[in-house]
């Protein structure tokens, strides 16, 4: 078993006191979807509310479990009138190799340039082995259709969160 080093998250771009909040309403945002296409928070939120998750890379073995747990759980937040978006720095190639492999019934957005993360303050220092160095923090947000958090995950587990995001929302 290999265990994972730990990581300490030093700081953010924002205080810790402005990250975001149950009830806050969600940063309104347009984002690039693997396929090119543009997609707006508000635009999705006419059809379902929306969970959408941060990750730092795709298929690391973090990233794999946290993305196959939103997989199998799929149908009934779908069901249960959620969509479910992750986010990453990577390519839309890297993307779309991503979903491909592990058939991932969601859509990605690419973030290259970490507005997103930032606009959602998941991109913050970290240290690793004594190296200082910026990177995404594994985080949550599920925002009802009114646009408001319904919940809120930072630093989340790539396991067990998703069946606590279900409990939380009645799923």
């Amino acid at each position: 078993m290999i265990l994972a080093p730990h990581l300490d998250v030093v700081g953010s771009g924002k205080n810790m006191a402005e990250r975001l909040n149950v009830g806050d309403k969600a940063p309104e945002f347009t984002a690039e979807l693997t396929d090119g296409s543009k997609v707006t928070l508000s635009s999705m939120l006419e059809e379902s509310g929306v969970i959408l998750y941060f990750y730092p890379k795709d298929n690391t073995p973090g990233c794999t479990t946290q993305a196959c747990d939103f997989r199998d759980n799929f149908g009934a937040l779908k069901s249960a009138g959620w969509r479910v978006i992750g986010v990453s720095k990577d390519s839309a190639k890297s993307h779309q190799n991503f979903i491909d492999k592990h058939d991932l019934p969601f859509e990605l957005i690419v973030d290259s340039e970490t507005e997103l993360h930032q606009l959602y303050n998941t991109w913050t220092e970290k240290k690793l082995y004594g190296r200082t160095f910026l990177g995404c923090i594994r985080s949550t947000f599920v925002i009802s259709q009114d646009g408001s958090l319904a919940w809120v995950g930072y630093n989340v587990k790539s396991t067990g969160h998703v069946e606590r995001i279900m409990n939380e929302i009645n799923v």
